[in-house]
């Protein structure tokens, strides 16, 4: 069960953080986190951060529970960390971009909406654009972006 929280959320922070020293030595250093919206579909639920009360075990709430937890996270890093590092921290869903990972995860979705999903390059704009565009809003910092709208 706690695969989920290490790799979706401890990983993404401590891989971050293990990157400051890099970025803070950039003239514009960015972080984006990949969330989903996933997410979307739950509301975060303190009582149980790591899944150890949930029974049965449902990995597609656990997933969306750690990809909101990115979203806060995003948040709160940019709060605690812009000032002194000048690092800009974002968070971003893709939109439903037909991937593997969506064709094997949720299967019966993908089936009935696929025709729907936006293409790799479609999802990937978003984050391209917060990494590099000089567009990319200040104001934005530890913001949520869909289709480089906060």
């Amino acid at each position: 069960y706690n695969f989920y929280i290490y790799f979706f959320f401890l990983g993404t922070y401590l891989l971050t953080k293990l990157l400051f020293p890099i970025l803070v030595k950039s003239d514009d250093p960015r972080v984006i986190i990949v969330s989903s919206g996933g997410m979307l579909t739950q509301k975060l639920d303190l009582k149980d951060i790591q899944f150890e009360q949930m029974n049965p075990f449902d990995g597609t709430i656990a997933y969306a529970q750690t990809k909101r937890q990115q979203v806060i996270t995003a948040r709160l890093l940019a709060r605690r960390y812009s000032e002194e590092t000048h690092i800009n921290f974002y968070s971003m869903h893709p939109g439903w971009a037909d991937t593997p990972g969506v064709q094997t995860s949720m299967p019966a979705f993908y089936d009935r909406f696929h025709d729907k999903f936006r293409t790799v390059e479609q999802g990937a704009d978003t984050i391209v654009w917060l990494a590099i565009s000089k567009e990319t809003p200040k104001d934005g910092n530890g913001g949520f972006f869909c289709d480089r709208r906060r």
